[in-house]
C-alpha cells in the first residue's frame, strides 16, 4: 500500500440546533474577542442572530464582518482581516456558505501569523500560525469546514487558492436547521457540488489518493445520492437536510486529502468570468469532463455508480456502467431544475477559447485528473457543454 497523509478538522459537532449554543461550543476555542465572518444575506435573514446572541451571553465580544460576497475578492479578505485586527480578535468564526468560510480561514491565518499572502498561495506554502478557528456551514456543498483550502478571486477574474493543513479549523459545527431555508436552486447546486467532490476525490490521480478518502467518498455519495432530490423538493425535511450536510462534510474530508481535478479546473473560469455560482459551474461541465476521462477512468466510475444511484441495473460491464453513471448525473441536474448548458447561463460561444486558456492556470487541479487535459481538450469539453 502506498504511503499517504490524512488531515482533517480536529472536532466535528453534528446536531440540529447546535448553532444556537455557540457560546458554549466556541468560546473555549475562540476566546474573549471574536471576529464573526458572514454574508449580508444571512445577516438580513436573521440566521446568525441566535449564534450571536449566545456568544454575547457567554461574554464573547463579537465583531461582525458581514460583507462577504459570492466568489469573495481579495479586497473583501483584506477588509475582514483589518476588522479582526482592529478588534484585536483572539479567534475567528466563519458562518455561512463556502465563501464566508474561505474568508474566515485566511483571515485567521493573516491575523495569526501576519505572513505575506502572496507567499501563501499554492499548496503547502502557508506556514501559520493562525488564530483559533470555528466554522459553521449553512449550505451542504463545499465541505469547507473540513478542508485545508481557501479560494479567493484576485483581480477581475483569476481565482487563487491557499491549500495547507494550517487553515483546517479547530471545530466544525454541522447544524441541519441552518440549511432549512435554502432555496431549491441553491440546494441543488451545492448538493451536486458535494457529489463532484466525492467523484473527483475517488478518481484523483494524486499520489496521496488513499483508502480513507475513497471510503469517505463512497459514503458521501451514498448519502447525497439518496437525499438530494428530497432536499430540493421538500426543503423542510430535516433528515434529508442532515444527510446532505453530513455527506457534504464527508466529501470534503475526501477531497481535502485526495484533491479534485478537471471538473473544478474548468468550472473556475465559468464562475470567475461570468459569476455563475460555483456548484452550478461544476454541474455544467461535470458530465462532459467525465466522458473525456472515461477511456482511462471507466473502472473507477463504475465502482461508485451504485453508491450514488443504487437503482441502476446491475452490470459487470464497467464501460457500460460508467456510461450509465455519467448519463444519470447529467439527468440529475435536469431533474433538479438546474441549467444544463453553458448558453443557458449567458455564456457566449465566443468566450470558450479564453475560458479554455484560463482553465490552464489551474495546474494544481489538472495534475490530479485521471487523464491529461490540454488547452485544446478543455476547449472541446466547453464546446460539448455549450
Amino acid at each position: 500500500m502506498a504511503p499517504f497523509t490524512f488531515n482533517t478538522t480536529k472536532s466535528v459537532v453534528f446536531r440540529p440546533g447546535a448553532a444556537a449554543g455557540m457560546g458554549e461550543l466556541a468560546k473555549p476555542t475562540v476566546g474573549e474577542r471574536c471576529l464573526f465572518v458572514t454574508d449580508p444575506g444571512l445577516r438580513k435573514l436573521g440566521l446568525c442572530d441566535p449564534a450571536l446572541a449566545d456568544l454575547e451571553d457567554a461574554g464573547v465580544a463579537v465583531t461582525v464582518f458581514d460583507r462577504v460576497e459570492a466568489d469573495p475578492s481579495l479586497a473583501t479578505l483584506m477588509a475582514a482581516t483589518e476588522a479582526g485586527r482592529a478588534a484585536d480578535a483572539t479567534g475567528v468564526i466563519g458562518f455561512g456558505g463556502g465563501s464566508s468560510l474561505d474568508v474566515a480561514k485566511l483571515a485567521a491565518l493573516l491575523l495569526g501569523s501576519g505572513e505575506d499572502l502572496d507567499a501563501a498561495w499554492g499548496v503547502a506554502n502557508a506556514k501559520g500560525p493562525r488564530l483559533p478557528l470555528v466554522l459553521v456551514p449553512t449550505t451542504a456543498g463545499t465541505g469547507s469546514e473540513v478542508t485545508p483550502v481557501s479560494i479567493i478571486t484576485v483581480g477581475e477574474e483569476e481565482k487563487r487558492g491557499v491549500s495547507s493543513p494550517v487553515i483546517l479549523p479547530d471545530v466544525a459545527v454541522l447544524d441541519a436547521e441552518l440549511t432549512l431555508g435554502l432555496p431549491p436552486a441553491i440546494t441543488a447546486a451545492t448538493g451536486v457540488d458535494a457529489m463532484v467532490h466525492a467523484i473527483e476525490a475517488y478518481a484523483s490521480k494524486s499520489a496521496n489518493n488513499n483508502p480513507v478518502s475513497k471510503l469517505l467518498a463512497r459514503e458521501a455519495l451514498r448519502l447525497l445520492g439518496a437525499n438530494i432530490e428530497t432536499a430540493v423538493m421538500d426543503g423542510t425535511d430535516i433528515d434529508a437536510r442532515g444527510a446532505m450536510l453530513l455527506g457534504s462534510m464527508l466529501a470534503g474530508q475526501a477531497f481535502a486529502n485526495s484533491p479534485v481535478a478537471a471538473v473544478h479546473a474548468l468550472a473556475y473560469p465559468i464562475g470567475g468570468t461570468f459569476h455563475v455560482p460555483h456548484g452550478l459551474s461544476n454541474a455544467l461541465v461535470l458530465p462532459h469532463v467525465l466522458r473525456f476521462n472515461a477511456p482511462v477512468a471507466a473502472d473507477l466510475y463504475a465502482e461508485i455508480a451504485y453508491d450514488a444511484f443504487p437503482h441502476l441495473e446491475r452490470s459487470n460491464d464497467a464501460d457500460r456502467l460508467c456510461t450509465v453513471f455519467i448519463d444519470e448525473l447529467a439527468g440529475l441536474s435536469s431533474k433538479l431544475g438546474m441549467e444544463t448548458r453553458l448558453r443557458d447561463v449567458g455564456i457566449p460561444e465566443t468566450a470558450l477559447e479564453k475560458m479554455a486558456a484560463d482553465s490552464m492556470l489551474q495546474q494544481r487541479l489538472l495534475v490530479n485528473n485521471p487523464r491529461d487535459v490540454s488547452e485544446a481538450d478543455a476547449l472541446a469539453i466547453y464546446r460539448e457543454a455549450w
